[in-house]
């Protein structure tokens, strides 16, 4: 089958279509022939070698979540998942392939209206989103932040917190005509990226409750000054890069305003409780409540061309690569 692997950590010419043996269903496992692959900023992450200490290797497929019909089934796994159209997360890699295995409890049915494009669209990055912001136990009408609101964790982010009633929901993003669809989808403030918000926020809330923040790098410490007494910064990604070593030092200077940081991790989350969740958003999102935003679906073997175009910040949304 055809696949996609990492043959030179750094910049997206590193990842090659590779042929590889069609894999077989472990005990515990389905085998998926997949229909969609989501490309997150996770892969850009692993593909850059950042987390080449964690066992990603050169050689590594990535890719995490893909959907399709499962087409056979491991030892111990009931029969009647053959036939069934599926999300799947596949772990630590092997996502960016034609045919993708799975453990029987980290796959989805798919609701009838539910397309395997907005599956994965909306699959991991709304869990994130919901697991993310409960993280910080916002109460309606507090205010709440996104930073990097454009990719699919923010997209979703935003939508999540106006729905749960808070005051403001501001979003940083890099032009007018994003800040335009992001406030079709609930955002009431628009900030750029440094998070000031100029003339097209002028009403901007002076700091805020809850910060929501997939981008980290170097720029992250500075919205820590944006939070409000008791407020609370939840870091849900890094594709801007690791933090400063020393951002702790921001939150020692501001230890009379009893700020909360923290990271959050899915994989601090159980199996089912993500099945859950992920079941309500997959109705809630066949029903139109939620809403998928697609970039761009290109071949699987464009992988290239989708990590070029989300490396150079062209990306509103999800790009999503079909075999």
């Amino acid at each position: 089958m055809k696949a996609i692997a990492i043959k030179a950590y750094g910049d997206p010419e590193g990842l090659a279509v590779v042929d590889l043996p069609a894999p077989a269903p472990a005990a515990g496992q389905v085998l998926v022939a997949t229909e969609a692959v989501g490309v997150g900023g996770v892969d850009t992450v692993i593909r850059s070698g950042a987390l080449a200490g964690l066992g990603f290797t050169e050689g590594h497929v990535i890719g995490s979540e893909v959907a399709g019909r499962v087409t056979a089934v491991g030892d111990g796994v009931d029969r009647g998942w053959i036939g069934r159209r599926v999300w799947a997360f596949t772990g630590r890699g092997g996502g960016y392939v034609e045919q993708a295995v799975a453990k029987v409890q980290d796959i989805t049915p798919l609701p009838e209206g539910l397309s395997a494009i907005d599956a994965v669209t909306l699959g991991s990055a709304g869990t994130v989103a919901h697991f993310g912001l409960a993280h910080a136990h916002p109460a309606p009408g507090e205010s709440v932040l996104v930073r990097g609101a454009a990719g699919s964790i923010g997209l979703m982010a935003v939508q999540l917190a106006a729905a749960r009633g808070a005051g403001a929901v501001a979003v940083t993003t890099s032009s007018a005509e994003r800040a335009e669809r992001l406030r079709l989808l609930g955002a009431t403030h628009v900030l750029d990226r440094s998070g000031d918000g100029g003339d097209d926020a002028p009403d901007a809330p002076d700091g805020y409750d809850v910060i929501l923040d997939v981008v980290g790098g170097p720029g992250m410490p500075s919205f820590i000054d944006r939070l409000r007494p008791n407020g609370r910064m939840i870091g849900v990604g890094v594709i801007a890069g690791w933090p400063p070593a020393d951002f702790g030092a921001r939150l020692l200077a501001a230890f009379g305003k009893s700020l909360t940081f923290g990271y959050f991790s899915a994989d601090s989350i159980s199996a089912t409780d993500l099945d859950t969740v992920r079941s309500e958003q997959f109705a809630a999102a066949s029903r139109g409540e939620l809403k998928t935003v697609v970039h761009e679906v290109l071949p699987l073997d464009q992988a290239v061309t989708a990590h070029q175009k989300m490396a150079a910040g062209e990306v509103f949304g999800r790009i999503v690569l079909t075999p």
